[in-house]
């Protein structure tokens, strides 16, 4: 190993605790901004690190594709409001699993017309084209369906489930048929087939369970990126692919917990397909009040129990809550507030708007 080569291993290394370190402290909304910078300097600290390590690369082309890709980001960071933040997640998603996805296929088109794909790099390369692409459709039919781009309710068909599981299997076959013989047309139906599994397995789940949805691809597409990572032998690439796929199928498992739902109702239910029967349910009585009603309960409230949920977010009323809370507090009232860990449309999204009025 060049003296390089080991200082590139140690940027690694500092890089992969950076990015750890970010991850953490995007748990609470006060550290959440320096997370979002840790994790930025040690990914860049991964870049240049890789950059200089490589051998035969096109600078001026990878130059031009970060200059690209920082201006797209910087100007949807900037532009897209708070509520429309689960889609831009579910955005990157789908292009962190096209992107691992686009790695194990040009190395494969390297490899095979070297004649050098071994067993090893030949599962890598299937093992990362399938999780990509079924995390790049995925993400784009979540993209759609909270966009408003296609209505939010299940699309449920004869037999889909039988489909997507007879697809996946076939996927599987062909995996480790291409372990052994490795050809193009395998490689082209492992990425084909999870494709369209992509979009027939999302477009059943309901725009009500997107942000559960989003929290799974968003671990796919660090599953992928470990296929990806193994592909090109990156340790920086597994580590990273790792970290991001076990928080993302953790924050998955809690917010299935918190909607009283195992995840399988919510991947496999199609909840909110079928119109709610007449029972108990039907019989009881939904009570609204008036603004000065409200008002008159309030001003005679020793405790207050605040809600919050999607409409608030959509209002952007966080700040004339805080001002409420205030008023109430002043009059002696003790104000609380109950935050359901989906509430909003993604993990932690309301207690971000929350954070912004210093709540």
């Amino acid at each position: 190993m060049t003296s390089v080569s080991l200082w590139v291993q140690v940027v690694y290394i500092i890089a992969s605790v950076l990015i750890l370190l970010g991850i953490k402290r995007l748990g609470s909304p006060v550290t959440a901004r320096s997370g979002n910078r840790l994790g930025a300097v040690g990914v860049a600290l991964a870049f240049i690190a890789t950059v200089i390590d490589a051998e035969g690369l096109n600078l001026p082309l990878i130059a031009l594709a970060v200059v690209i890709g920082a201006v797209i980001g910087l100007l949807y960071a900037k532009r897209v409001p708070m509520t429309a933040m689960p889609q831009l997640v579910a955005l990157f998603n789908g292009f962190g699993g096209a992107a691992s996805a686009l790695i194990a296929a040009a190395e494969f088109a390297r490899a095979y017309g070297a004649g050098a794909v071994d067993a090893v790099g030949a599962g890598s390369m299937a093992f990362s084209v399938a999780v990509g692409a079924v995390t790049f459709s995925g993400s784009m039919i979540a993209f759609a369906k909270l966009q408003e781009i296609m209505h939010g309710r299940p699309i449920v068909y004869k037999l889909q489930q039988e489909l997507n599981a007879l697809m996946a299997a076939a996927t599987v076959v062909l995996a480790v048929a291409f372990v052994f013989t490795p050809q193009p047309w395998m490689f082209a139906l492992i990425a084909l087939l999870p494709l369209i599994v992509g979009v027939t397995a999302v477009i059943r789940i309901g725009g009500a369970d997107m942000p559960v949805v989003i929290s799974l691809l968003n671990s796919f597409s660090g599953v992928a990126l470990v296929g990806a990572g193994f592909v090109l032998g990156s340790s920086i690439l597994i580590v990273a692919g790792a970290t991001v796929g076990a928080s993302g199928l953790i924050l998955t498992q809690i917010m299935a917990k918190a909607m009283n739902r195992p995840l399988s109702n919510v991947l496999f239910g199609a909840f909110g397909a079928e119109v709610a029967r007449v029972g108990e349910d039907a019989d009881k009585v939904v009570r609204s009040v008036s603004a000065e009603e409200a008002a008159m309960v309030l001003g005679f409230a020793q405790s207050v129990i605040v809600v919050p949920g999607y409409g608030l977010a959509v209002a952007q009323a966080q700040h004339d809550l805080a001002e409420l809370a205030a008023l109430l507090e002043e009059r002696g009232a003790t104000v609380k507030y109950a935050v359901h860990p989906v509430a909003g449309r993604m993990p932690g999204h309301m207690n971000v708007l929350l954070a912004e009025a210093n709540v």
